[in-house]
């Protein structure tokens, strides 16, 4: 299928050897997603696990059928959904690389015939209407040119009584662009979302807002252990990827940190139910 711009800069970003060496040793190459921390020095994969499990905690449903996951990655959030609601999961994922590493870890997961991997856009899902229990994203609408699509496509998709859950990096409310430059230029965006402007496209998409469960200081947290696990591992690093694009991503993490710690970016936990 045709990807616009904003989708072709995000699968071209996924689809590289140097993302993929750097996702699959800083993060395990299973959830690449923001994490809840502990202490300052917990492992990351152990954060990010907890974010899942506190996102879990939040659905009012008794039962979960039918979940599918906007930008799912290597697919750690869907075989966990699968694992802990029992639920068949459609995983929806931009970037082939990405796409294939899922399938493998679903085969050895055992649950290939229960999470099914599709190459394609939240912006265009491949699910009919008002069938999902649950709409699942993590950390994947920034890349999003047009908000309102994902979250249009959320309401479509979903049953009514059907529940949407989502974090993304956002800009602070009241943020411009101009001040988060440093950001932006890295992930070839022209601006980030806020919290009100998800709830404003959400409500415009008939969603009733549950919950925002500020997490903010998470954000340089997390972001801050990425880049220490970064610069211990550069040696390690740098057999399969590239000293330019480690470069860049250090750079580009500093950037998340010194805005976060400057009270410029949000993050949380959206909650959300369909109800017409």
């Amino acid at each position: 299928m045709p990807y616009n711009e904003s989708e072709r800069v995000a699968k071209a970003a996924y689809d590289s050897e140097d993302a993929g060496a750097f996702y699959s040793q800083i993060w395990g190459g299973d959830d690449i997603h923001l994490g809840l921390y502990k202490t300052p020095d917990e492992p990351i994969a152990d954060a990010s696990h907890r974010t899942m499990e506190h996102m879990v905690g939040k659905i009012g449903q008794d039962s979960i059928d039918y979940v599918v996951d906007f930008g799912s990655g290597y697919c750690g959030a869907a075989r966990y959904l699968q694992d802990e609601l029992n639920s068949k999961v459609l995983a929806v994922n931009l970037s082939g690389e990405q796409n294939r590493r899922a399938e493998h870890l679903n085969r050895l997961a055992g649950v290939d015939e229960r999470v099914t991997v599709v190459d394609a856009s939240y912006n265009s899902v491949p699910a009919e209407d008002g069938t999902a229990d649950l709409v699942w994203s993590q950390d994947a609408f920034l890349h999003a040119e047009r908000r309102d699509l994902p979250m249009a496509e959320a309401a479509r998709v979903l049953k009514i009584g059907g529940e949407f859950l989502f974090t993304d990096p956002m800009a602070a409310d009241g943020v411009s662009a101009s001040e988060l430059s440093g950001v932006l230029e890295r992930l070839n965006l022209s601006s980030l979302a806020s919290p009100s402007e998800y709830k404003q496209l959400a409500a415009e998409a008939g969603l009733e807002l549950i919950e925002f469960e500020d997490l903010s200081s998470m954000l340089p947290q997390h972001y801050g252990r990425v880049l220490e696990e970064t610069q211990a591992n550069t040696d390690e690093l740098l057999k399969t990827a590239s000293q330019e694009y480690l470069d860049g991503m250090m750079k580009g993490l500093q950037h998340w940190v010194d805005a976060g710690n400057r009270g410029l970016l949000s993050w949380g936990i959206f909650h959300f139910r369909k109800t017409a």
